[in-house]
Parts: structure tokens; C-alpha cells; sequence
């Protein structure tokens, strides 16, 4: 696969610097790829891009579904990678310790039940008034 970059390794802080219209880098999949050239060519708008710098955009970017001729483009873009040790690790979000609190579908339950039942109710109404007040004629 060729690569239009020397491949050089790149910590977070340095990478994170290239986060503007005039030097903007992208890390999708580990790989940086410096962007600038082609802000005013992607499809979707530079914002989207500019928005992207300075942090793992992997996601933003497979979220999207790019073409394989997308994919094949950042080849061109690769400056390098990014140096793994410099990433701070993801920690799994936990929710401080609370009351144990057990929702019951009991209360969802009723809300679907009162969705459905109160115009019903409303439409009974509505024709019973009328039939009740129509006068004989």
C-alpha cells in the first residue's frame, strides 16, 4: 500500500497542534493524515473536518460509511502514526453509588395505556354530547 508520507510517529501533543483551517490533521485508525489540502474539496463541508482535529476522529469518520474511493484518498494524506502511549486510556464511565432505585415497567406501562385511552375517551365524549344535545326532529 503506498503511503504519501515519511511515517513518522507523532505524540498526542503534537499531533493535537495541527487543529486549524491553515494545518489541520486527522487521526483516524491510529494513522494522522494532515487534511489542510483537501479541506475545501470534502464533500460534507471543512467544518466537519475542523471539528475532527485534535482528536480520534475514527469514529466520525466510519460513522459517515466514506466511499472506497474516500478510504483509498487518505493514502495520500498519511503524514504518519501516532505514538499509542500518548493516548490517554478510555476509562468505562461509572455512575457514583446511589439508593438502589428499580424503575417498574408499571408507570411506562400506564403512560402507553393513557396515550391510547384518553383521545379515545375524548372521541366518546365528543359524540355523546352531540348525539345527547341533537334535538328531535
Amino acid at each position: 500500500m503506498k503511503m504519501g508520507g515519511e511515517g513518522k510517529v507523532y505524540t498526542l501533543a503534537e499531533f493535537s497542534q495541527h487543529n486549524n483551517a491553515k494545518d489541520c490533521w486527522l487521526l483516524i485508525g491510529g494513522k494522522v493524515y494532515n487534511v489542510t489540502k483537501f479541506l475545501e474539496d470534502h464533500p460534507g463541508g471543512d467544518e466537519v473536518l475542523l471539528s475532527a482535529s485534535g482528536k480520534d476522529a475514527t469514529d466520525d469518520f466510519e460513522d459517515v460509511g466514506h466511499s472506497s474511493s474516500a478510504r483509498a484518498m487518505l493514502d495520500e494524506l498519511y503524514v504518519g502514526d501516532i505514538d499509542a502511549s500518548t493516548i490517554p486510556t478510555k476509562t468505562k464511565y461509572t455512575p457514583p453509588n446511589q439508593p438502589h432505585y428499580e424503575q417498574d415497567k408499571t408507570s411506562e406501562f400506564v403512560v402507553k395505556l393513557l396515550q391510547f385511552l384518553v383521545p379515545l375517551l375524548i372521541l366518546g365524549l365528543a359524540f355523546g354530547i352531540r348525539f345527547y344535545t341533537k334535538s328531535p326532529t
